[in-house]
């Protein structure tokens, strides 16, 4: 019996602390004599929709003060920025300009605040410090990255001829991703559409990208020749017999021969790395090559298809993700792919692709979802045995010259810096996965991983509260949108007050069964099985389960004893009740739709911004 109620108990708190989360202003929604407004902003604030962090020993943090003088602004809520918890591992590589000057911001206002970095390993990849190093700390970074696995990069410079002469370079050194694709094992570079809750952008829903990480284009062998033949020739390192693998004849004054490969074994890899995700996200998956003309290209489509039929056509059918594709895996041919990314802008889809094409129709993706700021990017490779993923999490754009030459001209400049710190932020959680995979019953690392997952969450949320908020950055807002500098610190001022409203300063109390309202020998003159079976019924589960039920006006109804049991009927668009806990267990519910003045649900426009943002911190709820 006492079990039973235990249960009762457990149900009946967890769905009163998770309506008192959603409902913080609902008083003041009843009271303001602004009503419409008040009510639209109690009912999509973002403070409605926080999750909450468990308490936390102290003995995982140590006290800091926060950089971010926005935040401190607000006195009542910038407890979150005193206390650090220590970042795992990671290598962080550095870049140059107007990307470089924006992360250092955001690393400044938004995570050293609450993380303690002196665990990360850093390394220059600009120009200056690749030239000086004769490009040692490249090859430093590569095999720092592999030794632990996570990897954050900023936007770096490849330089050109000129500017080799302008920087006064010793050469134009390379690319580093090759580099790095080569020596982390590459199998994937995953490119997924960025969306903000509330704002529309190209793509309705989550588009994936899957595009081979090494081969083709960019690792080819070149030379400018004139008439001749060129023989290619291969070797096998069996020591059996070399044979050619084409002979032409070259009869143009000028030509240019290029050679490259396609390695193979790792396609199975990339297969697994995309349906997973594909599964993950729901989304419909398609292959994409040109092999109808590149013959050789056959081999990428019949392994990917194998490995789909094999591991996960079932799964695909039974989640009715193959209904836009006649119940099969789909081949695009590569012109196809370009033509489909413009007209499937309800989004849902997955893509994977050899390198140069992925390189091509990620680009495609970008400009249709409004620009690369919006796409992620991210290498995944393997570690030498095979056992640990290596990910390697960028922006998908560059430096942005433009932006740069214009901060260094005394210019106002205005970066959006989603792509940055969502690579980030992919870089930090992956750091966090492997070493709670290393020490899964540690406890400090179980916190750690618990902080740093919530974290993330929170500060996309303060991001993007922000851009709803109508003071996004220029792209987003117009002219009239926040510079660089600004929008950073208002999104530091919201994290802070975010995180503020999670923490607790004490454990909470551990109830013993002296502590139930009810003791166990009294619940014994009550129906058990009336009970949970009426929880059963109107205990709904979920996030949109609790958001349709509202407690106005209340009606009380005390546990009934076995011979009596009173019906409910709550209306399926009713927001959720209030469920408190004293002598008895009371239950609130609606006895009119109509009579609640709660019940208006308008999403906020980026043209409410400054009547929410009032509201917001006026807010201590």
């Amino acid at each position: 019996m006492a079990s039973s109620f235990r249960l009762l108990s457990s149900r009946s708190k967890c769905l009163l602390m998770q309506q008192q989360q959603r409902s913080s202003l609902v008083y003041a929604t009843s009271t303001s004599s602004s009503s419409t407004a008040a009510v639209r902003f109690a009912t999509t604030s973002p403070n409605a929709f926080l999750p909450t962090l468990r308490y936390q020993p102290s003995s995982y943090f140590f006290s800091s003060k926060s950089i971010s003088s926005d935040a401190s602004s607000s006195s009542t809520n910038n407890s979150a920025a005193k206390t650090k918890i220590k970042a795992p591992p990671m290598v962080y590589i550095s870049g140059e300009e107007m990307t470089h000057y924006a992360t250092q911001l955001l690393l400044q206002h938004w995570i050293e605040p609450h993380f303690d970095t002196t665990s990360w390993e850093k390394y220059d990849l600009s120009c200056k410090s690749r030239d000086d190093t004769n490009d040692q700390v490249l090859a430093d970074a590569v095999s720092a990255g592999k030794r632990i696995g996570a990897i954050f990069k900023e936007p770096t410079i490849t330089p050109s001829a000129i500017q080799v002469q302008e920087m006064g370079l010793k050469k134009a050194w390379g690319s580093p991703n090759g580099a790095m694709r080569r020596g982390w094992n590459g199998i994937t570079i995953s490119r997924d559409t960025i969306h903000i809750e509330g704002v529309e952008l190209g793509y309705k829903n989550r588009v994936l990208f899957e595009r081979h990480a090494v081969g083709g284009e960019y690792g080819a062998g070149w030379k400018d020749v004139g008439e001749g033949t060129l023989l290619t020739t291969y070797i096998p390192s069996d020591g059996s017999a070399p044979f050619v693998v084409d002979k032409r004849d070259l009869t143009d004054k000028h030509n240019v021969c290029v050679v490259y490969h396609n390695p193979y074994d790792n396609i199975r890899d990339l297969a697994h790395i995309f349906f997973t995700r594909c599964l993950e996200h729901k989304v419909t998956p398609y292959i994409v090559t040109k092999k109808t003309v590149f013959k050789w290209q056959e081999g990428f489509w019949t392994t990917m298809k194998k490995v789909f039929d094999e591991t996960y056509k079932d799964d695909f059918l039974k989640a009715g993700l193959l209904d836009r594709s006649g119940g099969e895996l789909m081949h695009l041919i590569s012109d196809a792919a370009t033509m489909q990314l413009v007209r499937w802008t309800d989004g849902g889809f997955g893509m994977a692709a050899h390198n140069y094409d992925g390189d091509m129709l990620t680009d495609e993706i970008a400009q249709i979802h409004r620009s690369p700021g919006f796409i992620t990017s991210n290498l995944v490779g393997r570690s030498d045995d095979g056992k640990t993923l290596i990910k390697e999490f960028e922006a998908s754009h560059g430096t942005v010259t433009d932006l740069w030459n214009d901060h260094l001209a005394g210019k106002e400049t205005s970066l959006n810096p989603l792509g940055l710190v969502e690579a980030l932020l992919g870089a930090m959680m992956h750091a966090a996965d492997l070493k709670l995979a290393s020490k899964p019953n540690d406890k400090a690392v179980q916190d750690m991983h618990a902080y740093t997952d919530n974290f993330a969450t929170t500060l996309r949320q303060a991001l993007h509260n922000t851009f709803r908020y109508g003071q996004g950055t220029r792209d987003m807002c117009g002219p009239t949108g926040f510079t660089t500098e600004d929008f950073i610190a208002k999104v530091a001022w919201r994290l802070n007050r975010y995180l503020a409203k999670q923490l607790e300063a004490q454990a909470p109390p551990e109830l013993t069964e002296a502590d139930l309202p009810i003791s166990p020998k009294k619940m014994e003159e009550y129906d058990q099985k009336a009970i949970l079976k009426l929880f059963e019924k109107y205990d709904k589960s979920g996030d949109d389960a609790q958001k349709r039920i509202i407690a106005f006006p209340p009606a009380i109804l005390g546990i009934a004893p076995m011979d009596i049991v009173m019906p409910i009927d709550v209306g399926i668009d009713d927001p959720a009740p209030h469920i408190p806990l004293g002598p008895y267990l009371v239950l609130y519910f609606v006895a009119s739709l109509k009579a609640s003045p709660r019940t208006m649900h308008v999403e906020p426009t980026l043209d409410d911004g400054n009547v929410f943002e009032q509201l917001e911190e006026n807010s201590d709820n």
